[in-house]
């Protein structure tokens, strides 16, 4: 009868080792499978982040080429414009030099 105060012996010993180091394997485990799963969760979130980071990066970036290019449509306008009016000029001033090159008939 064992009652504890019986000396152990080596196969105690191993037996009780053998026990320790399956609950030491069973705790690696369980602790491998939540690094595993937050690993995972980490993982994910940093996705999510990364997706949110370029949507709103692309949203900013279309709403900075839409202003340009309404910019860019207003500057070609006045482009447009100055082009008539040194046309304009230009006819005058040629007007005006035909009219002092030529005697008058």
């Amino acid at each position: 009868m064992e009652n504890g105060s019986q000396p152990a012996t080596k196969a105690d010993l191993e037996a009780l080792e053998q026990r320790i180091d399956g609950k030491v394997d069973a705790l690696a485990q369980r602790i491998d499978g939540k690094l595993d799963t937050l690993e995972q969760r980490v993982l994910d979130r940093v996705v999510e982040i990364v997706r949110d980071t370029e949507t709103r990066l692309l949203a900013a970036f279309y709403g900075w080429t839409e202003s340009n290019n309404k910019r860019l449509t207003q500057m070609e306008a006045n482009d447009l414009l100055l082009q008539q009016r040194v046309l304009i000029l230009e006819n005058r001033i040629t007007s005006v030099e035909r009219r002092l090159n030529m005697p008058p008939q």
